[in-house]
């Protein structure tokens, strides 16, 4: 079984995460387990009171949440998005520094966790205690990579506002596209993630 530790801030930080949900589940406790190890790699930048660090994590729900709360992060604040990948990770990126490293739970760690936590009343029940207790470096690997996109215009400024020359809409934090000389919304473009009831998806409309 592996080491296990104590950690009054670890324990300070789930009950921060459980408040938001009225409980805690074993992915919130992975969620704040990730981003502590995060915060460890950052040092002085997380926990972050600014917005110089940007996390992409890559699941949303008590996961997201409990990141958020180990690391300042938020969508609230700007400072987190969402990449639906459906994986326990999330990549950290310092927007002075250029710097992004992703944090990915290990391959096997639901295995080991079970294994460590055998007398636990379910396998749910297991992974809740070992999560808490395993060492970070026996639940998370890292590797720092590069971005495939451009970080300044995803983060866009928060001032800016424009009108879509279609629907009308405002548009805030420089998200309007350019199409033949008209100022359009994402939507209008055909990059819309939904379409009136009935009709055709707006790009077919385009």
């Amino acid at each position: 079984m592996a080491t296990q530790i104590s950690n009054p801030e670890i324990e300070y930080l789930l009950r921060q995460s459980a408040a938001l949900h009225r409980h805690l589940c074993p992915r919130q406790v992975l969620g704040v387990r990730l981003g502590m190890h995060a915060a460890q790699q950052f040092p002085g930048a997380l926990p972050q009171s600014d917005k110089r660090i940007l996390a992409m994590v890559e699941m949303d729900g008590c996961f997201s949440d409990g990141v958020s709360v180990a690391t300042g992060c938020s969508m609230g604040h700007r400072t987190m998005r969402l990449a639906d990948d459906g994986k326990i990770a999330a990549t950290f990126i310092d927007t002075r520094a250029g710097q992004a490293l992703r944090i990915f739970a290990l391959p096997d760690l639901r295995a080991r966790a079970a294994a460590a936590a055998a007398g636990a009343r379910t396998r749910w029940h297991a992974y809740l205690e070992a999560y808490q207790h395993f060492p970070a470096e026996e639940m998370f690997g890292q590797q720092e990579v590069q971005l495939n996109f451009d970080i300044e215009a995803m983060v866009g400024r928060h001032g800016p506002r424009a009108v879509c020359a279609c629907c009308g809409e405002e548009i805030l934090n420089q998200r309007e596209l350019k199409r033949d000389g008209r100022t359009l919304c994402r939507s209008c473009a055909g990059e819309s993630y939904w379409s009136p009831k009935g009709q055709r998806p707006a790009s077919a409309q385009i």
